[in-house]
């Protein structure tokens, strides 16, 4: 009788274990590097550099071998990690649209500032956290391509962090490290190197040069640095007792930072590390070779926190307790405009496979963009061509009329320097993958095949956004009721001295000092409503 009672005892606490640890939400940190590829990394089979936290975050985590950005550069590619959509499904597929950071955006072109105005239902994912009690916050960089909406961090800034919330608040918190960002390759270009340039590897795609050497040793340094600021978080979260039970993502936002890598729809381009460290180091020091694309991480993070994604996100959840029963078979891509240069492309990978699809093949892959011609490899590889010196596989990058189609073994051919689409052989993989992505641009509605000037017409009809109605409301019962004529858009509420709004998700107990508005990402927000 006493081990019946006794092993009662155990069930009983076991039950009460699982159902604290399902009641309490994990907390889920994004350690974001800018323009960055796997293969500069040690845990993706790089020996340059040995990178000690990254290399202990991927012992304790999951490494994804096949992890992609929907967009080689990084406004389009931020706007499908905030959302769970295709850039080209939200209008932000081009480089940039909205700009937050200078009034104009690229008056040479005509192009104004402008916010998309995406899907009905559409809404940057963190909201949905706030509404469940996490404490998010972004630090620094937002650059979603869109105006963002109240409402959804806590604190996005330069000072932001997770010490400012709550006693025992579950909190989401994304930082973001610039050091390896590729304006960094000339901004540190006359710092002290930390990695010899006759000790990197040259990839095929580059001359072997003392110039090429010397930005791709600069690259390696900045990965140091960027190691050491991330050491200095994981040390934070330590010290706290917080790592063990914390969700740690480690990614790349596209590509590594050189030409034909950023803005390039090759693997170069798009394919990104991701490390996934989970509560307790479950799975720890494996490997996960499932495609994955950024629309997946919003419906994922929502997931792990035990909250159903909303069905207008594409992604699928990779993990949690709203887990997608299939894997992805294909990853999708896109290329609009970058900067000052237009070169409209699509891309789709299935298995080994990589099928391109070039829709200006007059333009060459190099585009003259202004602020890449500002990296000193840039303009040693432009003098290079000019002077009919590259060799074949660099060479390649500068030449037109592209190939209107383009078909890679990824398996055999890593950097896709072998055109296969005329093989005959290979016709029926072609034609395959030809369709599908046919079907993907339909299926997600491109808004690509439209000129961007078309789609600012449309979503500015005068030249400014459109407005939101009024919000309604009624009080009863010392309540305030507020609704609004589009019920998929977000209705947030605070007190008149707030400065933080808090999203609207029950009736309010009613007061003199509160306001409300609703908002939605690429309109003005409506008036405000001041109870008093």
């Amino acid at each position: 009788m006493r081990y019946l009672l006794s092993f009662g005892f155990l069930l009983l606490l076991q039950a009460c274990i699982e159902k604290r640890a399902v009641d309490v939400p994990p907390n889920i940190i994004w350690l974001v590097a800018e323009d960055q590829s796997p293969e500069f990394l040690p845990m993706y089979g790089d020996s340059t550099t040995t990178l000690p936290y990254l290399s202990s975050l991927a012992a304790d985590g999951v490494v994804f071998d096949n992890a992609y950005s929907p967009v080689p550069v990084c406004a389009p590619a931020r706007s499908a990690l905030i959302s769970g959509l295709y850039p080209s499904t939200l209008g932000t597929h081009n480089m940039r649209t909205y700009n937050g950071y200078q009034k104009e955006n690229e008056p040479s072109i005509g192009i104004p500032n402008y916010s998309p105005v995406v899907p009905q239902g559409v809404k940057m994912f963190p909201q949905y956290l706030r509404a469940k009690g996490y404490y998010t916050t972004n630090n620094a960089k937002e650059d979603y391509n869109f105006k963002k909406t109240d409402g959804v961090w806590d604190e996005s800034s330069s000072k932001a962090h997770w010490k400012n919330r709550k006693a025992n608040q579950a909190f989401f918190a994304v930082f973001n490290f610039g050091i390896t960002h590729e304006s960094q390759i000339w901004r540190q270009g006359d710092a002290p190197l930390l990695v010899a340039p006759n000790s990197v590897s040259v990839p095929p795609i580059f001359p072997d040069t003392e110039e090429v050497r010397k930005d791709i040793a600069v690259n390696y340094s900045n990965l140091i640095r960027l190691d050491r600021q991330i050491g200095t978080l994981i040390e934070q979260l330590k010290s706290e007792g917080l790592y063990e039970n914390s969700i740690i993502f480690f990614y790349g936002d596209h590509g590594g930072p050189f030409p034909r890598y950023k803005r390039a729809l090759y693997e170069t381009g798009i394919k990104v590390p991701l490390i996934i460290k989970f509560p307790h180091q479950e799975k720890a020091g494996t490997r996960n070779p499932d495609l994955i694309s950024f629309i997946d991480f919003a419906p994922t993070v929502l997931s792990l926190a035990g909250i159903e994604p909303p069905a207008v996100m594409q992604g699928k959840a990779q993990f949690g307790s709203y887990k997608a029963d299939a894997k992805s078979d294909f990853i999708f891509a896109s290329s609009d405009r970058f900067d000052e240069q237009v070169d409209r492309l699509r891309a789709v990978r299935h298995g080994t496979y990589k099928y391109i699809r070039n829709f200006n093949p007059e333009i060459s892959n190099a585009l003259a963009v202004s602020y890449r011609e500002q990296m000193p490899m840039m303009q040693h590889l432009t003098k290079l061509w000019v002077a009919g010196k590259l060799e074949k596989n660099a060479a390649a990058w500068f030449q037109t009329p592209k190939p209107l189609e383009e078909l890679y073994n990824l398996e055999q051919d890593p950097y896709e320097l072998n055109n296969l689409a005329s093989r005959a052989e290979l016709q029926d993989t072609l034609i395959f993958l030809r369709n599908r992505l046919n079907k993907w641009i339909f299926e997600t509605k491109d808004l690509g095949e439209f000129p961007e000037k078309e789609l600012i017409e449309k979503w500015l009809p005068e030249g400014v956004p459109k407005k939101l109605a009024a919000l309604n409301s009624e009080v009863k019962e010392d309540k305030i009721y507020l609704s609004h004529t589009d019920p998929e858009l977000s209705i947030l509420w605070k007190k008149t001295e707030d400065s933080v709004w808090s999203i609207y998700t029950a009736p309010l107990a009613k007061s003199k000092s509160i306001q409300a508005k609703a908002v939605r990402i690429g309109y003005t927000d409506s008036p405000i409503l001041t109870f008093d």
